[in-house]
């Protein structure tokens, strides 16, 4: 009797955490809090609710062996491969109804989460393709000339017809004509291209891509911090990899982090306090306008160095891995094709503006980070608060990491290869944190060897940017919908996949090469 007491008791408990939790995340997701965790491609990764499904998870079996009704009978088991850590990825209720169909963006499809406007979606995309990188993209028109720039429109164009129909590969009709939501994750469409002969393998190549695509954020981050201190403090006695050590240091502490909530209060601010940098960055150059290099711009391209530029193009345009969760939230996910045509022209034009005045200013002298080009005293502080900005961003990319790991290889249950990282009472156990500060250790080794930002963002776009939001979205739309598709879309879909897979490999050859040589050079010195 006690036990069972004991039992209600926290249910109640619980439920009335769950509601108040619910309530202020809904508050702040309308105030676009929840929008603005969404940084260069990792905002997709739900954090929160991933921590608070595990610690769930561990009292609903408690509950389940005192006899309590978990109210999950029936359901059907999530995919395998699927580790759900987009936003708002969760299994998809059991039931075949439009309406759960429809609505399977939300925890298990029958939680009222709050639902996000076009707008709101449009600041979450926005987020994903505007973010930090940008600052890369005028070295990217230094190799490419007129071409990066055709390139910048050409990758808007492909992305956002790409990021459709991977939203369409969610969608098949049921037995009554209605076109349903069956799917709930890019993951979700990969296994189900690979099925019924391989039924995970899909899954488990777009969780490879997702863990090396965030590892690789992680890594840029430290990069870019050093690069920024460093230049912004040339006359004090610290090398570039002293500066990255340093940062390295601020960022051990993301080992213990439950959530992200303490960081997540201050993504706004820092993604506002982005766009004030990158307008007093077009400001300055507009001060010069009269010493505009336009005979710099060629329409020749540098060919050893030009493929490295696609890799950063693709990279900053990278937003495919979140899509599906957003859509899936969204109110009327019917906007959904007029918020991705929106967003994507803003970017064009923004980021093309960004990367062509700040090009035609310092010409042949564009530096990697285009904010190491700025005066002493403006790049003091444009760059203090840049480093700010990194380092607020690394734990997202950092605990998505984290979280895909442990639930792929270190899950409770006869699948994993490890122990799971966490005890009975739902505290991480030693060599869990253990693995974590190696992550952060693992960054820092990498940061330092190849202390080379447009290299390693090239390589990343052109490994794994390219992969998710060219090659993968393509073959998944000829795979499970080319009984239906017209002969443009085929056509379209061939000739991204084609152009892409040149592209990615071009890309990733020049970028690996460019490393092998600046590691050789650091070595030698």
């Amino acid at each position: 009797m006690a036990t069972l007491l004991r039992s209600k008791l926290t249910n109640v408990a619980t439920s009335v955490s769950n509601k108040s939790q619910a309530k202020v995340s809904g508050m702040f997701a309308r105030m676009g809090f929840q929008a603005a965790t969404d940084e260069e491609a990792v905002g997709f990764a739900h954090c929160d609710d991933l921590d608070f499904e595990h610690r769930q998870g561990l009292q609903m079996d408690i509950l389940k062996s005192e006899g309590e009704p978990c109210g999950d009978e029936g359901a059907e088991p999530p995919v395998e491969g699927d580790i759900h850590y987009q936003r708002g990825g969760a299994p998809l209720p059991p039931s075949g109804s439009k309406d759960q169909a429809v609505g399977a963006g939300g925890e298990f499809g029958g939680h009222d989460k709050p639902k996000i406007t076009a707008w709101e979606a449009g600041w979450n995309v926005t987020n994903a393709i505007q973010g930090m990188f940008v600052l890369g993209l005028p070295y990217a028109i230094l190799h490419g000339g007129y071409l990066g720039l055709f390139l910048i429109i050409f990758a808007a164009v492909v992305c956002c017809y790409t990021g459709k129909i991977l939203i369409a590969c969610l969608y098949e009709e049921n037995e009554d004509g209605e076109v349903v939501r069956v799917r709930d994750s890019y993951v979700a469409i990969a296994n189900a291209c690979c099925a019924p002969r391989f039924p995970t393998l899909g899954g488990r190549v777009v969780n490879v891509a997702q863990i090396i695509e965030l590892v690789m954020t992680c890594i840029l981050y430290v990069v870019v911090s050093g690069n920024l201190m460093y230049n912004s403090f040339p006359g004090l006695p610290v090398s570039q990899k002293s500066w990255s050590i340093i940062a390295t240091a601020v960022l051990l502490p993301c080992a213990f982090l439950k959530n992200l909530k303490a960081v997540s209060k201050f993504s706004l601010l820092c993604t506002l306090a982005h766009f004030v940098i990158n307008i007093l960055v077009i400001a300055y150059c507009l001060s010069r306008a009269r010493d505009w290099a336009w005979e710099k711009v060629k329409f020749y391209i540098d060919v050893k160095k030009f493929p490295i530029s696609i890799g950063i193009i693709v990279f900053s345009y990278t937003s495919q891995i979140f899509l599906p969760s957003l859509e899936g939230n969204m109110q009327q996910p019917s906007e959904f094709h007029c918020m991705m045509n929106w967003t994507h022209i803003a970017a064009c034009v923004l980021k093309g503006l960004f990367a062509l005045v700040a090009y035609l200013t310092w010409a042949d002298e564009t530096k990697e980070v285009i904010t190491d080009n700025l005066p002493g005293s403006i790049r003091a502080v444009v760059n203090l608060f840049l480093v700010a900005k990194a380092l607020l961003s690394y734990p997202l990319p950092f605990f998505a990491a984290v979280e895909v790991l442990e639930k792929s290889l270190f899950q409770e249950g006869s699948r994993a290869f490890f122990p799971a990282c966490y005890g009975g009472d739902g505290r991480l156990k030693s060599w869990g944190l253990t693995l974590r500060c190696a992550l952060v250790v693992f960054t820092l080794l990498m940061a330092i060897y190849v202390p080379h930002f447009a290299l390693l963002m090239g390589l990343t776009g052109s490994l794994t940017g390219a992969g998710l939001c060219f090659l993968l979205p393509s073959l998944f739309h000829l795979r499970l919908l080319w009984r239906k598709l017209l002969w443009h879309q085929v056509f379209f879909d061939v000739a991204i996949f084609v152009i892409g897979g040149i592209c990615s490999v071009s890309g990733f050859v020049h970028s690996l090469e460019g490393l092998i040589e600046a590691y050789r050079t650091n070595a030698e010195d």
